[in-house]
């Protein structure tokens, strides 16, 4: 579970390195974030001379998640690390050109296709 004031590790090449949640988006009241939920977060450390710059404020997919999330066939499913991909605040199309890392079927189901498309695995 992902909540406010959470380190994410960002997982494109869209020049951002760590971020920290400070909204997740749906509700006013909403805790957690989880996978495929959009979050808005700042960008901590980031890569020069790359679109993201350190201090700006972005919007991102939850697409890994330390905690196990369940799946519907009753399987669960746990990555080493948060992670989110960096996308655009109103088409939610990502930035970034590539992807690093695993990603879970269920972003593809919930409609970041293109995301999915980007990855290099699907787990």
């Amino acid at each position: 579970m992902i909540q406010p004031r959470s380190i994410v590790k960002i997982a494109d090449n869209s020049g951002g390195k760590i971020g920290r949640i400070f909204k997740i988006i749906g509700s006013s009241k909403k805790r957690y974030a989880e996978l495929g939920e959009i979050v808005v977060l700042s960008v901590q450390k980031a890569e020069p001379r790359k679109a993201a710059k350190k201090k700006d404020v972005l919007h991102g997919v939850v697409v890994r998640q330390r905690n196990a999330y369940r799946r519907k066939d009753g399987s669960y499913i746990r990555f080493d690390e948060n992670a989110v991909v960096i996308v655009e605040k109103g088409k939610l199309e990502p930035i970034a050109g590539r992807i690093f890392g695993p990603i879970p079927r269920e972003i593809a189901e919930k409609g970041f296709q293109k995301i999915a498309s980007l990855a290099p695995e699907i787990v």
